[in-house]
């Protein structure tokens, strides 16, 4: 069984910038893809950004796009998530999770993914 550890996370200033890891280990990742979501107390898991392990297709959300950046390193078996110009509602407990590869569209439901880490806590400050 897979196991994800996330890392990263922190308290910052709205405007700063944030790499978030999620190392995964366990059994091969190769035909899946990976998934960051988010939440913020009293709400539910949002959908931040996810890119496949094997052709690097990157699918993001909208409040990502243009100030987020999702990566990985297949040697290292971790996807990065690259947070610039950080606001207050970015704050939340970022988890990441796996998926088989499906139609793009379900990627933002995070019923789909599963084997999710414990997460890491993203504060932002105005």
């Amino acid at each position: 069984q897979v196991r994800m550890v996330e890392s990263g996370g922190g308290s910052v200033q709205a405007g700063d910038s944030l790499r978030l890891s999620c190392t995964a280990s366990g059994r091969t990742v190769s035909k899946y893809v990976m998934g960051w979501f988010r939440q913020a107390p009293g709400k539910e898991r949002e959908f931040v950004a996810a890119i496949s392990w094997s052709d690097g297709s990157t699918y993001y959300g909208d409040s990502a796009k243009g100030r987020f950046t999702i990566s990985r390193d297949n040697a290292k078996i971790t996807v990065y998530l690259q947070m610039n110009s950080l606001k207050p509602e970015d704050t939340g407990v970022y988890r990441c999770g796996e998926t088989a590869a499906l139609p793009t569209h379900l990627y933002s439901d995070p019923r789909y993914f599963g084997s999710y880490g414990q997460g890491t806590q993203v504060t932002v400050s105005s």
